[in-house]
């Protein structure tokens, strides 16, 4: 299993914050509510729930001890009473009939079995409870993933990677609306939202790279792992250089779901 460095995400993780923190708004809450974060990272936006739900309930899980651990840290229950945090598998939930909605913000797209998800999910919602997610959709990231390929085919990279598997799950609307029904779900919307993803220079693009990469990081020997981000960085700016404002752009597609527990 891929380790996450919990530090290094918190540091490069600005723009899933800011996706995260339009998310909520959708949710339209009115403070009362009990809420699972599903896949909390280090806590920012499980955080951020719980403020809107003074007279509620947040519950963050994350498979990663890491990320729970830095999350608890930051975010002690003596000062955060209404929020809590634990580790958990998202296909392996253990909830029942507890959650007004269910919320995930750029997590399920490093998870196989979307099945599993939602089975979980629709037995820890309430009656009429509700889901919220958003993920890495069909042709996420395209033009970056193609860069990365052309790198991993040099003769100094290639040989690390004959047995590599893709570790990400990209899937379209139509994936969804079947799951979702055959489960027992009315879906409100699937749909794929293109968004724009910036960057500091090169050295925020690294830093991306390196924070929510690093399973490719992690197939080669760790004095090569530099080595590596830094040819990624060098062929994808060759292709989308850094603009005027001295930010790079990578071109995302998220894959929204919002749907009601029949």
């Amino acid at each position: 299993m891929c380790a996450w460095n919990a530090q290094d995400y918190a540091s490069h993780s600005s723009a899933q914050q800011k996706w995260a923190q339009e998310l909520i708004t959708k949710l339209q809450l009115q403070g009362h509510e009990h809420i699972l974060d599903l896949g909390c990272g280090d806590g920012k936006v499980t955080a951020e729930l719980a403020q809107q739900v003074p007279s509620g309930m947040v519950i963050g899980i994350d498979q990663s001890e890491a990320m729970i651990t830095l999350a608890q840290k930051r975010f002690p229950p003596d000062q955060c009473v209404n929020l809590r945090f634990q580790q958990m598998d998202a296909r392996q939930l253990d909830f029942y009939h507890e959650f007004d909605w269910i919320f995930s913000n750029a997590v399920l797209h490093w998870v196989d079995d979307h099945i599993a998800v939602l089975q979980g999910l629709k037995k820890g919602l309430k009656t009429q409870g509700r889901i919220l997610l958003q993920m890495g959709g069909q042709g996420n990231a395209a033009d970056y993933i193609e860069v990365v390929q052309t790198v991993l085919q040099q003769p100094e990279w290639c040989q690390y990677f004959q047995d590599f598997a893709f570790p990400y799950y990209f899937f379209s609307p139509d994936h969804y609306q079947k799951w979702l029904t055959e489960i027992g779900f009315t879906p409100s919307r699937t749909e794929l939202i293109p968004k724009d993803m910036t960057h500091d220079g090169s050295d925020g693009l690294a830093g991306w790279i390196r924070t929510t990469w690093f399973p490719y990081l992690q197939s080669v020997p760790e004095d090569k792992r530099e080595p590596l981000v830094t040819a990624i960085v060098d062929q994808y700016l060759q292709q989308h250089p850094v603009t005027e404002d001295g930010k790079t752009h990578v071109q995302m597609m998220r894959l929204e779901v919002e749907a009601q527990k029949q």
